[in-house]
């Protein structure tokens, strides 16, 4: 019996595997499409499926997936049954649609993909007859993942913004909840070059009546929020002002207290690492505040304790090795570095730091390294996985600028990059490697890990 559920399940893997084969023919992430039309167009086929559920809507440069796990994970400590939409994934397509705590199956998503797939072809026929691109990869995703709530089905998604927010193909929702995480530079040639103009394009998720929910952020950035959120006639909940963190450092990750908008929650157990993370749990519990009743009455302390205490962020400052220690970090932006710059000096001891580190063509490289040269005694520059990598010697000439030379090792292969590096710190009694640079590096760095069992486990 046993053999036959096994080949049953692995049908359904081979079929998963070729859903997403299909969506990779389409036109990447890295090319998003300024529109909301075609993406308005398939959900109105397929029955408006993002109405199905109130939405809870999270926008910003840094910190976007760590608070929305956060408000999954409070949401279900609530007994609630949450969707939730991530990206990109780490390892494996799945964990971009979430539901009840766990990446939809194989079977689900097949079963989706081939509900939805002739609503899409009848789009792409119709965009190609206007001399348009067809649904793109994120697009044909949102699409999927609207629709694979609605089949669940889910009590609330909790939806993480793609790119930008005004015309992000998420946007065909109307969130009852706008979340804004700290607004930065980032995706400039796209989102505009000053935090102001970027702050405009992500504000545009703000929808007429929406409870908004907001980081501390830089002063024109939360002038475009409150601007935008005027003209929807929608009220502004900021950190600082109305909610606010502090946190001390513990064993395993952090304990905060948070004031939120109705009650205060003493002495929290989050398992992450980061003064940043304070701030994106102390966000979440707004939103989850707001959601749930706004300002008319506390939450459950041992509820809260609960959410946050199961609350997960791969790839963010996450321990995939011992003997030597290898840390990963998703931070791809010199605002990201920062923070993670941060932690590392107040979570950890470490006597010498080995980063292996990739960078996509299109991210602000300098600033990056800048922001980690002082934490990082070497950099080991490599290749990410990925067609958007930016060349291993143009990384290299800008680690050394920052760096130099002394402090720059080159390995283009990623395997023997990360060897390197282990082997390097090997013999340092607090000695650890730092992945960061790119969350493509950072997920098949984890996938690496597993695979050779870097943690010793069974």
């Amino acid at each position: 019996m046993s053999d036959s559920i096994d080949s049953f399940e692995d049908d359904w893997a081979d079929e998963a595997e070729q859903v997403v084969s299909e969506l990779l023919d389409r036109l990447g992430e890295g090319s998003p499409q300024p529109r909301l039309e075609p993406v308005r167009r398939a959900v109105d086929l397929l029955g408006d499926p993002q109405r199905a559920y109130p939405v809870i809507q999270i926008a910003g440069t840094n910190g976007k997936t760590s608070t929305s796990r956060m408000i999954d994970s409070l949401l279900r400590a609530h007994g609630l049954r949450p969707g939730l939409l991530t990206s990109p994934h780490l390892v494996k397509f799945n964990e971009r649609i979430v539901i009840d705590g766990e990446p939809i199956s194989d079977e689900r998503l097949v079963a989706n993909w081939r509900d939805i797939e002739p609503y899409l072809g009848i789009v792409d026929r119709e965009l190609e007859a206007a001399d348009e691109l067809p649904l793109t990869y994120f697009e044909a995703l949102v699409i999927l993942a609207y629709a694979a709530f609605a089949d669940a089905p889910v009590d609330v998604a909790v939806i993480e913004v793609g790119m930008g927010g005004e015309w992000d193909a998420t946007n065909v929702a109307d969130a009852q909840i706008a979340v804004f995480t700290p607004v930065a530079l980032d995706h400039q040639a796209r989102l505009g070059s000053t935090i102001g103009e970027i702050a405009r394009t992500k504000a545009g998720i703000i929808k007429p009546s929406a409870q908004v929910i907001s980081a501390v952020q830089a002063p024109e950035a939360i002038a475009e929020i409150e601007r935008a959120a005027e003209l929807s006639e929608a009220s502004v909940t900021l950190e600082g002002r109305d909610f606010q963190a502090v946190s001390t450092v513990g064993v395993g990750g952090q304990t905060v207290t948070i004031t939120g908008l109705a009650g205060s929650y003493d002495e929290l157990y989050v398992p992450l690492y980061g003064e940043h993370q304070a701030h994106n749990a102390a966000v979440a519990l707004a939103a989850v505040e707001a959601f749930l009743g706004g300002e008319t009455g506390a939450l459950d302390s041992d509820t809260v304790a609960e959410g946050f205490g199961t609350a997960t962020s791969p790839g963010r400052l996450q321990l995939v090795g011992i003997e030597p220690t290898v840390l990963v970090d998703a931070a791809h932006n010199p605002h990201g570095a920062a923070s993670l710059a941060a932690a590392l000096q107040t979570y950890f001891t470490f006597d010498r730091v080995v980063a292996v580190v990739a960078v996509l063509g299109d991210k602000d490289a300098e600033g990056l390294l800048r922001e980690l040269e002082p934490v990082v005694d070497e950099f080991v520059v490599t290749f990410a996985p990925s067609d958007r990598t930016l060349d291993v010697d143009e990384l290299a000439a800008i680690a050394v600028r920052v760096a130099g030379a002394d402090r720059v090792r080159v390995e283009p292969t990623l395997t023997v990059a990360l060897d390197a590096a282990r082997d390097d710190i090997r013999d340092s009694p607090k000695g650890a490697v730092l992945v960061f640079g790119s969350i493509a590096l950072v997920g098949k760095v984890i996938e690496i890990a597993e695979e050779q069992n870097w943690k010793g486990t069974v």
